[in-house]
Formats: C-alpha cells, sequence, structure tokens
C-alpha cells in the first residue's frame, strides 16, 4: 500500500507538549507516531512546521526553533524513520524498510518575504512551502480573507501573490523547492500559474462542487493545477470533506472528493494530504491507522488497484522525483 501523504502538524504537536507531559514522535496519544505509521503501511510523511504567526514573536526564530525539533525527532527514531531531500533517499529507506519524512512549511512568513531566508530554510532541509496559512503576508494573500462568516467566498475582489511573493515563487521553482497553495486565494493560485512554469500542489485541500468551503478547490482550478502536471491532497478535516448537517461516513466523503477530482483533473492529480494533528479528531478518521480502511473503501468505490496506487503514492512520487534532485 505505501502512504505517502503530504500534510501532517505532528511536529507542531510535540513541539507545543508541555514540559510534564512530553509528546514524541517514538509514541503519543496524537493521530500519528510511528507505531500509528507502521501499522498504516506508511512510506512518506510531509511533517509541517506550523505556527500561527500571530501568536508568536519572530516566526523565523520560531519556525528555526520547530526545525530543530523535527531534527531531534529524527536523530531519535534513525532505525525507523529517516529525513530526505533527494528521490533516491525515499527508495532507499523503503528498501530497508523504513519510512521517510519530508520536511515542509505552512506558512510563508517566516522567511518575512526575503529571498535569502527562503535559502536558508531550503538549506535547512525544506523541500515544500504553503505561501500562505490564514493571514496575508509578504507572499501573498489566502481565501480566509475573502470569505463571510458562512466559510463561504464573497464576490469581493480578491488579491493574490504580491511583487515579492512572485520573485519567491519563482525563487522556489530554480530551487527545486516545491509551491504549496493550500490556503491561498483563488487568485493567488492563478498567479502562480502565471507567473511559474513547473508543477505545484495543494497539499492539503479538496473540491470545493461537493463541500462548498473556501478552503476548498473549485474545478476550474483542479483543472488548471493537474494540467500543470500538480497533486492535490485529499484533506481529511469533516469541515472540508461534507457539510455539518451530513451524517454520512467521512470514509465515503473522502471517497467522493477523490472521484470527483478525478473526474475533472483526472486520476493522476489526486493525492493524500490527511492534515492530522491539525484537524479536530473525528471517530471516523481517528489517527493514521485507518489508512488501510480508506484503501479498501476507494477500491470498492470503482476505482482499480493501479489507480488506488496513484492516489496512495505513485502520483507524489512522480512529482518528487522530477524535484528532490
Amino acid at each position: 500500500m505505501n502512504v505517502v501523504d503530504m500534510h501532517c502538524d505532528t511536529i507542531m504537536k510535540i513541539y507545543q507538549s508541555p514540559i510534564n507531559e512530553p509528546g514524541h514522535l517514538k509514541k503519543n496519544n496524537f493521530q500519528l507516531d510511528i507505531p500509528k505509521m507502521q501499522q498504516g503501511d506508511y512510506l512518506l510523511q510531509n511533517f509541517a512546521i506550523f505556527l500561527d504567526k500571530e501568536a508568536v514573536d519572530s516566526p523565523y526564530e520560531e519556525a528555526k526553533a520547530m526545525i530543530d525539533c523535527f531534527y531531534n525527532e529524527m536523530n531519535e527514531n534513525t532505525e525507523e524513520i529517516r529525513p530526505v531531500t533527494r528521490y533516491e533517499q525515499i527508495l532507499d529507506n523503503g528498501l530497508n524498510e523504513r519510512m521517510s519524512a519530508l520536511l515542509t512549511m505552512e506558512e510563508g512568513a517566516p522567511i518575512e518575504g526575503s529571498v535569502e531566508k527562503l535559502e536558508e530554510f531550503y538549506n535547512l532541509g525544506v523541500r515544500m512551502m504553503t505561501l500562505t496559512w490564514n493571514y496575508p503576508n509578504e507572499i501573498g494573500y489566502p481565501n480566509a480573507v475573502f470569505a463571510d462568516g458562512n466559510e463561504q467566498l464573497t464576490e469581493k475582489t480578491q488579491r493574490g501573490l504580491t511583487h515579492k511573493g512572485i520573485e519567491i515563487v519563482q525563487r522556489m521553482n530554480e530551487l527545486g523547492m516545491i509551491i504549496d497553495v493550500s490556503h491561498g486565494s483563488d487568485a493567488l493560485v492563478n498567479d502562480v500559474l502565471q507567473y511559474t512554469d513547473r508543477p505545484f500542489v495543494a497539499s492539503h485541500s479538496n473540491a470545493r462542487k461537493v463541500q462548498s468551503h473556501y478552503r476548498n478547490l473549485s474545478d476550474d482550478l483542479i483543472k488548471k493545477i493537474a494540467e500543470r502536471g500538480g497533486v492535490i491532497g485529499i484533506n481529511f478535516s469533516d469541515r472540508f470533506l461534507q457539510d455539518a448537517k451530513e451524517k454520512g461516513s467521512l470514509i465515503n466523503a473522502i471517497c467522493r472528493h477523490a472521484r470527483h477530482l478525478y473526474n475533472v483533473g483526472g486520476i493522476e492529480a489526486v493525492a493524500l494530504g490527511s492534515d492530522f494533528d491539525g484537524i479536530t479528531v473525528h471517530q471516523d478518521l481517528p489517527d493514521g491507522t485507518i489508512l488501510p480502511t480508506i484503501y479498501d473503501a476507494l477500491r470498492k468505490s470503482d476505482f482499480s488497484s493501479e489507480q488506488v496506487d496513484q492516489i496512495f503514492n505513485k502520483n507524489v512520487l512522480r512529482l518528487y522525483q522530477d524535484f528532490l534532485i
């Protein structure tokens, strides 16, 4: 099965754990730890450095401290999981029955609009960056600022990348750091399409047509991301999967989003982006051990075994093979 998941916030949970109840990747009460990942048959997990820039004194310093936390956890679990920056390392870890960890950033604020700081984080091992979270930053604007109280986009004219943001995304393409447009405004996604020429991802976003929410992608954007060769990771948050009034299984909702992404963008664009440890725990999707159940559900919903393998790992690995060199 070999799960490749483009997004989780587990490092944030570990970093923020109280001293008297420390969290560790080796074993914890969160949605992901080593035993849960092993039971879920993980090949690779993207670990995001996430912070709320309004809640910290220095996003730059906070991000670096969280990266130290990531590497400390990697050093403590080197027999089970190792950090990767090159595609060949993923293959080598798999052959040696180890999992791989790709370091990413969710929120571009720590680079402070600086190409030099972008390069510093790249040199620290960051290979993917979500340009915005829910606040505007030096790079661009999120859909959150263009949504109403019902979490729907308003008619207000959107803003996308800033002038500095255009420079940042173009440098990301040159470095081989993957652009992630989850959380970004629709205008930001279109600006990335205009000002860059390499594939990019929406690491943890769903289909707006299936669940109308500003964090999900329109069919137009799904199609454009797919045409560029990018991939979209299905987010496991109940809010982004189905309306709160719906009582159906969230696993069935994942299948509906996967089917819609496939119908609009093709099977090559569909992937996983659970957002584990960044979302509310739901009984249908408690933790990483649920992935085999999701695999079976996709098979039962008329995806072929080859198609489910593409969703679970092959589509992301294809993109990583181009970037992680």
